[in-house]
């Protein structure tokens, strides 16, 4: 994490686990078809392995991308870092935030994620909306 020594980390968070419904109901879906697959005679065998494989290999994707994602404030500033062997980081300066603004839908409300927006930094699906909202909005008054 890219922290200077003036600032306190105030919180720190995963994406809310929904970002992955979407890719691992894909996986099962592949990983269902491709045992339906290896079912069937020979050659066709090995193609429903592939798909087994494949979906495996979607999940574990989507599950890695959503442990590496972190929201991090601290008492300067809000940032995003993702990537294991390229961390990518994107931050707004509290100092320089003059709006925040909180998107919630209905499912977002019922489970509990939203996005907040921080000046050009939308941090989209994180846990605890309401309370990241608070905090940025205390932090950068």
């Amino acid at each position: 994490m890219i922290v200077d020594r003036n600032e306190e980390v105030c919180m720190e968070a995963r994406r809310h686990g929904i970002v992955l419904t979407r890719p691992l109901v894909s996986a099962v879906v592949l990983a269902s078809l491709g045992g339906v697959v290896t079912t069937l005679p020979q050659p066709l065998a090995l193609v429903g392995v592939a798909v087994v494989v494949l979906g495996a290999l979607v999940a574990l994707r989507a599950v890695w991308r959503w442990e590496r994602t972190r929201v991090v404030v601290t008492t300067e500033k809000v940032f995003v870092v993702n990537g294991t062997w390229r961390r990518r980081a994107r931050a707004v300066r509290l100092a320089a935030v003059e709006a925040v603004e909180l998107e919630q839908s209905f499912p977002g409300q019922l489970l509990g994620y939203g996005t907040v927006v921080v000046g050009p930094l939308a941090l989209d699906h994180v846990p605890r909306p309401k309370s990241l909202y608070r905090l940025v909005e205390r932090l950068s008054a």
